[in-house]
């Protein structure tokens, strides 16, 4: 999904970029250009993730109340951004912080809700192994990224409500704890946009669905698909666009099948020049999504569990 690194970084596998104004605060793109090689090579940490703990939260996608696993570390709080809120932006905050998606699969359960402050190291080790991965890295990079990935989604969260990672947790029929099982980005408007995003570039006042990763050991079990659902479930309640993009690489055929079959249609295509810069060729995606969102048509594809329904990494990555 991405490069190489070079010295200025852009959190962009899906993550914002510099640039100053009134609304927005500066932020990384993490696309990496490895054409110049790294001044040093970071030990190779396995990143630490807490342990986990069990919350009631209410399950607004779901028919049945279900006891929902929390993910906590030091901070349970929800995340505020440390700027004056309009009456409009403390309403979306709330829709933000109240949100909860479940869903009863074949295997197991799934939920998704809000990133918490606490939970940024869990987030952030979490994509940075995706991206090593997805990039052919060696584990020594995973260290680096961790931090520009966890200093990404520190910027990404003084933006918040006009963007949101969610974090998804699956629990097995007969486990008796749920964990962390995957994480996605949206942004809703154009404050909340990537200020460089991937190309070909999205409109910046649509809906956009990016940095999407599932755990490894927990692919093909439907929750890349949920991850997405859960995303579309909250840009309808967000936004009055009905136009939601997202970038995937022309080589990821497994999140390709996904999105088409999610009802995304390739609406561009990367010319064939930036592969001059190091870079994988992308499809930018669209989907309109329906007036209204019935739960019924989520828990209906419950089952789209094949070998093709996700990938570990992001739509498109904008890090």
């Amino acid at each position: 999904m991405a490069t190489a690194l070079r010295p200025s970084f852009s959190l962009n596998p899906q993550f914002p970029h510099h640039r100053h104004n009134r609304h927005r605060r500066q932020s990384a793109n993490l696309s990496f250009n490895f054409r110049h090689p790294l001044p040093f090579s970071p030990s190779p940490i396995k990143p630490h993730l807490p342990p986990l703990r069990h919350s009631s939260l209410p399950c607004t996608q779901s028919q049945t109340s279900t006891s929902t696993p929390t993910y906590l570390d030091d901070d349970d709080s929800p995340i505020i951004p440390g700027r004056f809120l309009t009456g409009e932006e403390l309403d979306q905050l709330n829709t933000i912080q109240n949100f909860s998606y479940h869903r009863e699969l074949p295997h197991g359960s799934m939920w998704v809700r809000a990133m918490k402050p606490g939970e940024m190291n869990a987030i952030s080790g979490l994509l940075a192994e995706s991206f090593a991965d997805s990039m052919m890295l060696s584990s020594a990079y995973v260290t680096l990224l961790r931090f520009l990935v966890k200093q990404y989604l520190s910027e990404r969260a003084g933006l918040v409500p006009h963007t949101a990672t969610l974090i998804g947790f699956y629990k097995d029929r007969d486990a008796e704890v749920g964990e962390l099982a995957g994480t996605v980005e949206v942004s809703f408007d154009e404050r909340g946009a990537n200020v460089s995003p991937p190309t070909p570039p999205a409109p910046k006042d649509s809906p956009y669905i990016c940095n999407m990763t599932v755990k490894k050991q927990m692919r093909r079990r439907g929750i890349g698909w949920h991850l997405l659902k859960a995303s579309e479930d909250l840009i309808a309640k967000m936004s009055t666009s009905r136009d939601v993009y997202l970038h995937c690489r022309m080589i990821d055929k497994a999140p390709f099948n996904m999105y088409t079959k999610a009802g995304y249609s390739v609406v561009k295509t990367d010319s064939i020049l930036v592969l001059l810069m190091l870079q994988r060729r992308k499809y930018l995606m669209r989907k309109k999504l329906p007036a209204s969102i019935r739960p019924t048509d989520a828990e209906n594809e419950s089952n789209f569990t094949t070998s093709e329904n996700e990938d570990s990494r992001a739509p498109s990555l904008p890090l």
